[in-house]
């Protein structure tokens, strides 16, 4: 395991024995000689000890300390309290060392909040010289305000009109709740050169039975070999650890907060006007909260004005550490934003 992490530059799973570990493990199995099954019945323990042993003595690998404020040798990274008709939304405002006429604000989904998963998009953005503004929206992270209709669409519209003050072209980037909500923002009269929606629900309204189901199908689609490279930015400690979010703080529930966003309703109105901006859709193949019959409904309503992907093998949960989501999204917006 220690030699196919390292030859993996899966750093959250080494422990540091690097070329030596796997000499060991295989003079230990020399002189031991295990039957199969022994060999077999050892591996949860191995596992176990391997990914244990890589938290304790790896635990400066968090890829979240790459969200930290501060001064880097390719970017700045500053903590800002946008003022927005309703209060101050809470950012980060990530700028490359070489500065920057392009930038992109990022609306994080339902239950999460800025920093969620959020570092490997932020350091491609950056490795094609465009800022990024992470926002928490109303009623997660570190807001303080509930989430509430249409309060939330000032989450989008405060930010862009703080960046529009300070960059030359704006892109707006959601992901589910925060596609949503970014859609309903621009249909509602907030300006952007350049729109990308992950994996957003024209309707989402589950009963306690589905939404159970709903939980144990994400939970069985996101085990897979190719996310294992998350292992080459942190530990499984702090993987996990970057899950755990403050929640949700609400006056309104999220399905009837889709109902008002209603995304097709906002599609329909951009699509209409004679000046819109270019829309980047990105949805995921196995995805278990948005069915493949309502992601098709959203690519058949845009055709002749956005560009649609589908990622193979993704899930909903998966869909924005994949590297094909990350690496698509970045592509497009850096070829888009030079143009505009």
């Amino acid at each position: 395991m220690e030699g196919l992490a390292g030859q993996g530059e899966l750093r959250g799973l080494t422990w540091g024995a690097g070329r030596l570990g796997p000499l060991v493990s295989v003079g230990a199995l020399a002189m031991a000689r295990p039957g199969p099954l022994a060999l077999a019945a050892s591996l949860p323990v191995a596992a176990a000890l391997q990914v244990g042993l890589a938290s304790l003595i790896r635990p400066q690998l968090n890829p979240r300390l790459r969200l930290q404020p501060g001064q880097y040798l390719d970017r700045t990274i500053e903590q800002v309290a946008i003022e927005g008709a309703y209060g101050p939304v809470p950012a980060l405002h990530i700028t490359p060392k070489t500065g920057a006429r392009s930038v992109v604000c990022v609306a994080h989904g339902s239950g999460c909040d800025k920093t969620f998963y959020t570092w490997r998009l932020t350091d491609e953005c950056i490795g094609q010289g465009l800022a990024v503004l992470l926002i928490d929206l109303d009623g997660h992270g570190e807001s303080p305000r509930p989430q509430a209709y249409p309060a939330i669409l000032e989450s989008v519209a405060g930010p862009e009109r703080w960046l529009r003050e300070r960059y030359a072209r704006v892109a707006l980037l959601g992901m589910s709740l925060g596609g949503a909500v970014t859609a309903r923002a621009v249909a509602e009269g907030t300006p952007c050169d350049a729109l990308v929606l992950w994996e957003v629900a024209p309707q989402l309204r589950l009963n306690a039975d589905e939404y159970r189901q709903v939980q144990r199908n994400e939970a069985l689609r996101i085990l897979r070999p190719t996310l294992l490279h998350l292992f080459r930015d942190g530990t499984i400690y702090h993987i996990v650890r970057a899950w755990q979010t403050s929640g949700i703080r609400a006056e309104i529930g999220t399905w009837d907060l889709f109902d008002h966003l209603d995304l097709m309703e906002s599609l329909g109105r951009l699509k209409a006007q004679a000046t819109r901006p270019q829309l980047l859709l990105i949805y995921a193949e196995r995805d278990a909260v948005v069915s493949a019959e309502a992601a098709e409904a959203v690519r058949t309503s845009t055709e002749g004005w956005g560009e649609f992907h589908l990622i193979r093998g993704a899930s909903h949960v998966s869909l924005p550490s994949e590297p094909a989501t990350i690496g698509t999204t970045v592509t497009w917006l850096a070829a888009k934003l030079r143009l505009a």
